[in-house]
């Protein structure tokens, strides 16, 4: 029994006669169970896959369908004797054939060879293996399945394979000295796709090889132009080293053969811009400023080639952890939603899913609480109770809508890396309100155990930071250390220079905390710690969402801590909280109806990490200056989160128990 799926489907007899497998929907069966490679497909999802609204016998109709495979696939099987080949296993169906008997497998396995294979000498049945599978393709996989969002799926991975493929065989033959006749296969290939940098200079090195050398110059300056007008790039090292042999008439060494690159479910080539940003942001320092800006070229260039499968693998291959609630450079980030939304409709809804997911991911993470505005409550499905309190406004709303598909998707397709970014999405969508800390302690939750699990050391990184927020805005900070070491162990090993810096400020604000005990450090001490935790951060010139006016705040809370003024130095930088700030900080100077003028003027604060802190200055301002109805507002915004502690579900600072701030602003309100 043999079974192709490389083309339209169809099984084989060992003679090679074909099988009746009957109708379409027989078919569609029989591939889905193809492409889980001998996994179980559970019977739910079987049925999802086959009918967009599945009819009331849907299942029946299922078992139907299998039981005739069985019949067409073991025409000799005795009855009442367990089929072999197509087997029920648990809740659903598995296919149980050889690798060798299925020709996408043996495809895949002489891909996986020939990777390994330096050039074509040193393994000629590599090579031979690869060139049998190649031609194995009838047309486009699953070629009958052309509805199923699955198939769509699949047809998009194996094509990417298969283009890789072509490429790899002509850098084996290249390789090996010989590869001249492959001018005319590699020239259509190249004209077909002509944003695959490598395949340029493959048919460079050909043209060269068959003493084309002017071709092989032309070849390699209409490359440099079609980058250049098509992508917005210039050549990459390879090419440009080529150029330089090919023009000096060496013989070009051949290049170091690129590893596969697999960016959490998106293969990328070895050239690309966004793969080469996603590295430095993990990177962090000044890195990480110039790649934000390389991702958002990139994602450009690629919307302007007109391919929107090509344009959303380069918006979603940059699943880069986020973890604060303010973006860096909100006008980027909004730039990076809008080419996403545009990208999502060229794509429409039966797009690939796992490319939808992303795209729809990167809008929920882009798309930070602190920059969106309004107060609508939206709600979540019963099944993401985690993520029912989202951010309103009509940004917000699509933000939120956003993170809660992406997250289905994740869940349907079952894509732990997916469903890693996804959750991030989800996780800075929990911001509509005070006092949902534990909220995102469950999503950090989950995303720690997917990281842990499936070994995706940077979204352990955020669920570990996830966790020390929600520890120590318990006022845990046996936990949020705990975190915190386990953060900083993963930070060394994954080089995430980041991390320990965030950390020192977590460590700053406990020893702030720890400062208002009785027997714990000192005042000065916790100053000096956010003065150190401050410096570190300010050398990384990586964050200024974060970064500007943190300090300020953090002292602030200090001495609120310690029943003292706010800071009166005019070369406090206070950023972006000076409206909140500034009640006080009159308040100080004895300027009492200036600070009340301040208190009547701010805004509602930001959906944050920080609204705890901000809403209880405000209740501090209120209650010192006598100003009722102030105080209840910020004592209706506080009381959710009176369990928690001021801003230090931030993990960077602390203005300690909110319940303190909350019953000022009760008994201020109480007294108007």
């Amino acid at each position: 029994m043999r079974i192709d799926v490389l083309g339209a489907v169809r099984a084989l007899h060992d003679d090679g006669t074909p099988v009746d497998l009957g109708g379409p929907r027989h078919r569609e069966v029989l591939a889905r169970l193809v492409a889980a490679d001998g996994r179980m497909v559970a019977t739910d999802t079987l049925v999802d896959d086959l009918w967009t609204e599945p009819p009331v016998r849907a299942v029946g109709a299922l078992r139907t369908f299998v039981a005739a495979l069985r019949r067409a696939l073991e025409p000799e099987r005795p009855p009442r004797t367990p089929p072999r080949l197509l087997v029920t296993e648990g809740p659903g169906y598995a296919l149980r054939l050889p690798r060798d008997a299925v020709d996408v497998h043996r495809f895949e396995d002489a891909l996986a060879r020939a990777r390994r294979t330096p050039d074509a000498s040193a393994d000629p049945d590599a090579l031979a293996d690869l060139d049998a599978a190649r031609t194995a393709w009838r047309g486009p996989a699953y070629a009958d399945v052309t509805a199923a969002a699955w198939a769509r799926r699949e047809r998009t991975r194996l094509e990417e394979l298969r283009l890789e493929a072509t490429e790899l065989r002509a850098r084996l033959l290249l390789d090996s000295g010989t590869g001249a006749e492959l001018v005319a296969e590699l020239g259509a290939h190249v004209a077909e796709h002509p944003w695959r940098e490598p395949a340029w200079g493959l048919l460079a090195r050909a043209l060269h090889r068959a003493g084309r050398q002017a071709d092989a110059l032309a070849t390699l300056r209409r490359a440099r132009t079609m980058l250049a007008d098509q992508l917005g790039l210039d050549p990459g090292a390879d090419l440009r080293r080529l150029e330089t042999d090919i023009l000096h008439d060496t013989p070009p060494p051949p290049p170091p053969s690129p590893p596969t690159t697999w960016t959490t479910g998106v293969r990328l080539g070895p050239r690309t811009t966004v793969e080469l940003a996603r590295t430095l942001a993990l990177a962090g320092g000044d890195a990480l400023a110039h790649s934000r800006r390389d991702r958002l070229a990139a994602a450009l260039a690629a919307e302007r080639t007109g391919d929107a499968a090509l344009t959303a693998r380069v918006i979603g291959a940059y699943d880069v952890p986020a973890l604060w609630s303010r973006a860096d450079d909100p006008g980027q980030s909004r730039a990076v939603v809008a080419a996403a939304e545009r990208t999502l409709a060229a794509l429409g809804p039966e797009g690939p899913a796992a490319l939808r997911a992303r795209l729809l991911a990167t809008v929920a993470v882009e798309s930070r609480s602190a920059d969106l505005t309004g107060s609508a409550d939206l709600t979540g499905s019963a099944d993401l109770a985690r993520s029912a309190d989202l951010t309103g406004s009509a940004a917000g709303a699509r933000a939120a809508r956003a993170a809660r598909e992406a997250e289905a998707l994740a869940r349907r397709l079952g894509d732990p890396a997916l469903l890693a970014f996804a959750l991030n999405g989800v996780l800075l969508q929990t911001f509509a309100r005070p006092g949902l800390a534990a909220v995102r302690d469950a999503t950090g939750t989950e995303i720690l155990d997917l990281a842990t699990r499936h070994d995706l050391p940077n979204f352990a990184v955020l669920g570990h930071l996830t966790r020390l927020q929600s520890a120590s805005a318990r006022g845990d900070h046996d936990a949020a250390t705990a975190h915190a070491e386990a953060a900083e162990r993963l930070a060394a090993a994954t080089e995430a220079s980041l991390v320990p810096v965030l950390t020192a400020w977590y460590r700053a604000s406990a020893t702030a905390a720890r400062s208002a005990e009785p027997g714990g450090p000192t005042a000065a001490t916790a100053a000096a710690r956010y003065r150190a935790a401050e410096d570190a951060l300010a050398a990384t010139a990586a964050m200024p969402g974060l970064h500007r006016g943190l300090f300020a705040l953090a002292l602030l809370g200090l001495r609120l801590l310690h029943d003292r003024p706010a800071p009166t130095d005019p070369a406090l930088d206070w950023g972006p909280y000076r409206p909140w700030t500034q009640p006080l900080v009159l308040l100080a100077r004895h300027r009492t109806e200036e600070a009340r003028a301040a208190l009547a003027t701010a805004p509602e604060p930001p959906r944050d990490h920080l609204q705890e802190a901000l809403w209880s200055l405000t209740a501090r301002a209120a209650a010192r200056l006598g100003e009722p109805r102030a105080a209840a507002r910020a004592a209706t915004a506080l009381r959710p989160a009176r369990a928690e502690h001021a801003g230090a579900a931030s993990g960077l600072l602390t203005l300690g128990p909110v319940a303190r701030y909350l019953a000022e602003a009760e008994a201020c309100a109480h007294r108007g």
